[in-house]
């Protein structure tokens, strides 16, 4: 998992997005997820697609369709994400077969990836929707607020 971080973060930062902007009942779309996230929209779509199949998002169809979330975000740990979009391809083999690989790194690699596993297993979309909210991250209004006298 440690040498894919690149995509477990990317797919923690679509489900947050999701979850920031629009929570349970609200969507986003993938070009809005992308531009916020400063990443290319055809880049992220096969994590979205992953996300869904694996009932995490729920992907709405019509003119105010786009993404949601599969259940509430107190109930999807990080580490589910992560596994999810980590663990759907094979692991690659990079050949590393000596004394020093078997006996020692692949152990501390073993070792190291429990450890983070356990820590993101007790972290929830929830607790990092707070901790935007503590950075003082705001949402965007839905509707403009108009006044009529």
């Amino acid at each position: 998992m440690f040498l894919r971080r690149d995509r477990a973060m990317t797919g923690v930062m679509i489900m947050l997005d999701v979850a920031f902007y629009a929570g349970r009942t609200g969507t986003v779309n993938a070009a809005d997820i992308a531009q916020r996230a400063g990443l290319v929209r055809r880049g992220i779509e096969p994590l979205l697609q992953m996300l869904s199949r694996s009932s995490l998002l729920e992907s709405v169809r019509g003119p105010r369709g786009g993404y949601r979330l599969g259940r509430p975000r107190r109930d999807i740990s990080i580490s589910e994400i992560v596994s999810t979009v980590v663990n759907t391809d094979p692991e690659t083999d990079d050949g590393s077969s000596g004394d020093l690989y078997q006996k020692v790194l692949d152990p501390f690699w073993r070792e190291e990836d429990e450890a983070i596993t356990a820590r993101l297993r007790e972290i929830t979309l929830d607790d990092l929707v707070r901790k935007a909210e503590t950075a003082g991250l705001r949402r965007p209004l839905t509707e403009p607020i108009t006044f009529s006298i």
